[in-house]
């Protein structure tokens, strides 16, 4: 059975139980959904059609960003970090109002899921990665900082690591059709 064609774009779904500390700083795109439980500590953007589920945490700080693409989904419990603490060389706290100062060397930096990607459940991307268009992360995976990923593949470890070739032409084929029916203009 085909999709209707819709009237109108359907505005996101941000669950009334998300944390967002930066809401100016926060964008969703139609028909993309946030589930409940989710903390969001960086500014964000989400693109079309892409589904957060429960319990995710993006943190990072005001200066970090974060980009979800379009069609794209995080599973539930999912964490990504655009800043951490380094845990071998440094104070593994909050630096209190006066300690600004304190010479510490955070591992930071921006995290990017392009179009089309999905990140499996209890997942932690760390800082300084772009995970281009089609890959898929598997459940209980861990991204190293500045992971080097190749587009329409799969990986899963701990640390993550290559498993297979994405069908691109099949997940192509249904964007196509998803876009179409809900009056898209394509974009390839």
């Amino acid at each position: 059975m085909a999709c209707a064609q819709p009237q109108l774009m359907m505005k996101p779904i941000i669950s009334r139980s998300v944390r967002i500390r930066y809401p100016d700083m926060f964008e969703a795109g139609p028909y993309s959904i946030v589930d409940d439980f989710c903390y969001f500590s960086t500014r964000v953007h989400i693109g079309i059609g892409s589904h957060i589920a429960a319990g995710c945490t993006v943190a990072g700080g005001r200066k970090m960003f974060f980009s979800l693409g379009d069609f794209s989904s995080i599973s539930s419990g999912a964490r990504v970090w655009c800043t951490s603490n380094d845990f071998a060389n440094d104070i593994i706290a909050i630096l209190p109002e006066g300690c600004e100062d304190i010479d510490t060397n955070p591992i930071e930096g921006d995290v990017t899921i392009e179009n089309y990607c999905g990140i499996g459940a209890n997942t932690v991307v760390m800082p300084s990665n772009r995970i281009p268009e089609g890959v898929a992360v598997g459940a209980l995976s861990f991204v190293p900082p500045s992971f080097r990923f190749e587009p329409w593949t799969v990986y899963a470890g701990i640390p993550v690591r290559y498993v297979r070739s994405r069908n691109r032409e099949r997940v192509m084929g249904q964007v196509r059709r998803m876009r179409e029916r809900l009056g898209l203009v394509e974009v390839e």
